[in-house]
């Protein structure tokens, strides 16, 4: 396992558990969401955002958490390993939710200068993280089993955790 990538719905887990990971390999974090997101929540071009990542994974390893579909031609290409975080819906809701409501009572910048904070008035607006897991949760599901199954993945071992148990259980054999 030298290039991974963690994928997994919005708030199942994927950046600590990519962290962790990245700690036990010795190897770089990177996180598609700090490449991403520009002051103000503006987003980058699409080759500024792609470039960002090839100059971050042109290295002998590295751990990538993040579900931009769009990326995945760059960073699957050269993967060897693919996580899955795949817990239950109402776990990865209520983390989602405890996450942002700590963010916003803290008041935290989530990607240094970006100015970039959770609010209160974003976790329910339109532009909400929780919205977003709704909308998204299923369609995820169906799309990871689909790319998994996909022959062009064939060189690329496959995780699939359901669990926060699965999840300690893969770190501690590393």
């Amino acid at each position: 396992m030298k290039k991974v990538v963690v994928i997994g719905t919005t708030g199942s887990g994927k950046s600590t558990f990519a962290n962790k990971l990245a700690v036990k390999l010795s190897s770089p974090y990177i996180q598609l969401d700090k490449l991403f997101w520009k002051p103000n929540w503006q987003w980058p071009s699409e080759e500024e955002f792609f470039q960002a990542i090839r100059n971050e994974i042109d290295k002998e390893s590295w751990i990538v958490d993040g579900n931009y579909t769009r990326t995945q031609a760059i960073t699957w290409t050269d993967a060897d390993t693919v996580i899955w975080i795949d817990l239950p819906f109402w776990l990865t809701f209520y983390q989602c939710f405890t996450r942002s409501f700590k963010r916003a009572l803290s008041n935290e910048e989530l990607w240094p200068n970006t100015g970039n904070r959770e609010s209160f008035g974003r976790m329910f607006s339109k532009d909400s993280i929780l919205l977003w897991l709704f909308k998204t949760y299923d369609a995820n599901k169906k799309k990871y089993k689909d790319k998994i199954s996909n022959p062009l993945h064939h060189h690329i071992t496959f995780h699939n955790l359901k669990s926060r148990k699965d999840m300690e259980e893969f770190l501690s054999k590393i």
